[in-house]
């Protein structure tokens, strides 16, 4: 028995997290803000995001290495290239978690200031809609009845992390059946979703201290909405913009009118 729990300790002090490694890789201003560019779940070049960092090539080739090398990011050759990704949806939630609770950068140019804009208006947290555009999309189908749980409120005093997938569980979300049919009107086949991935779960938006829709149905729901060219990607990371057809398309399936 000793030595069976002697063993057990030994493996408990192994797996634990380095904590302190992972915040020292994200803590370097330019590594921090490639994960910034790369959190919405796509590739990018090592090109584009050595502009995005302000850095040489050279430089940038040396920080997506360390973050390649712990596992933050993955790459992949297309042809001379090279493409850079997240290593999953766990590293752009740990992102969005430090940005809750991190201070603003200082805005020093007039492209700052409309990048910063653009991504508080409507952007991509991962595979899913964050900013304006997704609290006001969880909050239209809490109105209509598609969700119910809980108002969108943010409360930091209740609020409690499950810490193995990063997502708020204080929280009880649910689809009701008025939504389920709703969804596959719109084409959102549920049945097709992966059954890993809880079906509702939210994020805390850094920008606008509310929730927005995360989980399978925030993640099908947005590819949905591209799908039907009623979103489109900006020429910053993560912002996306919201085209007439689906400006008329939000009014009039969830009726969320959009400000401007």
């Amino acid at each position: 028995m000793a030595r069976t729990m002697s063993g057990r300790r030994r493996d408990q002090v192994h797996h634990q997290p380095d904590i302190a490694r992972a915040a020292a890789l994200i803590a370097d201003p330019s590594r921090a803000r490639m994960l910034k560019a790369l959190g919405d779940g796509r590739a990018l070049p090592a090109g584009l995001l050595a502009v995005e960092a302000g850095v040489s090539a050279a430089t940038a080739s040396v920080h997506l290495g360390k973050l390649v090398e712990a596992r933050m990011v993955s790459v992949e050759s297309a042809g001379r290239c090279r493409y850079y990704r997240l290593a999953g949806p766990d590293i752009s939630l740990a992102l969005e978690a430090l940005a809750v609770i991190a201070q603003p950068l200082p805005v020093t140019s007039l492209r700052e200031s409309s990048t910063a804009g653009a991504l508080r208006r409507s952007r991509t947290c991962y595979d899913h809609l964050a900013g304006e555009l997704g609290v006001g999309l969880l909050e239209s189908l809490l109105e209509g009845g598609l969700l119910a749980g809980h108002d969108g409120t943010h409360r930091p005093d209740q609020a409690v992390r499950d810490g193995a997938a990063g997502y708020g569980h204080d929280v009880d979300y649910r689809l009701t059946e008025t939504g389920r049919q709703a969804l596959v009107r719109f084409g959102v086949d549920l049945a097709r979703l992966p059954s890993r991935r809880p079906l509702i779960r939210y994020c805390v938006d850094w920008s606008e201290q509310r929730h927005h829709l995360a989980g399978a149905v925030g993640a099908a729901l947005t590819a949905r909405l591209f799908e039907l060219g009623w979103l489109r990607y900006g020429n910053s990371p993560r912002v996306v913009h919201v085209t007439e057809s689906g400006t008329d398309g939000l009014a009039g399936t969830f009726h969320l009118r959009l400000a401007g």
